[in-house]
């Protein structure tokens, strides 16, 4: 298993998560998102300092599987990825992850305070969309 940086796509800010070759993935501060400035920079230093080789990005079907246009800003943002880093983007499913990070988040004692930090939220999604991701993988 090699490193791998999971990201939950945001205009305002994006969730991050990173797992080693352990294959643990454990959330990471969230950025700034694609229309916020200093995002790319704030990628950058996440990748100098983690070194992924593989971006894992959650990827918005809607409920019925199909893709809308938040797909496309996506689809947008993994090419401006694969152009700036050089590294290989897998796209993951992540109907429902923030839904589902917002319950774990409520029932532990952070999920209990009001977060003043909502990449919190942001970065417990990356966490799932790269947990996903790597039981997928471990299943294959």
């Amino acid at each position: 298993m090699s490193n791998a940086l999971g990201i939950d796509y945001g205009r305002r800010r994006m969730g991050l998560s990173f797992a080693d070759e352990l294959g643990i993935a454990m959330p990471l501060q969230a950025v700034p998102g694609v229309e916020e400035s200093g995002c790319f920079d704030a990628l950058t230093e996440v990748v100098r300092n983690r070194k992924p080789t593989l971006f894992v990005v959650g990827y918005p079907f809607n409920m019925d599987g199909s893709v809308g246009s938040r797909a496309k800003e996506v689809d947008a943002f993994v090419d401006e990825l694969e152009r700036r880093f050089s590294l290989p983007v897998e796209k993951v499913d992540e109907r429902l992850t923030t839904y589902q990070a917002k319950e774990d988040l409520r029932k532990t004692a952070a999920g209990s305070r009001k977060s003043k930090n909502r990449g919190e939220l942001d970065s417990a999604a990356a966490t799932l969309i790269l947990r996903d991701f790597l039981e997928s993988r471990n299943m294959a």
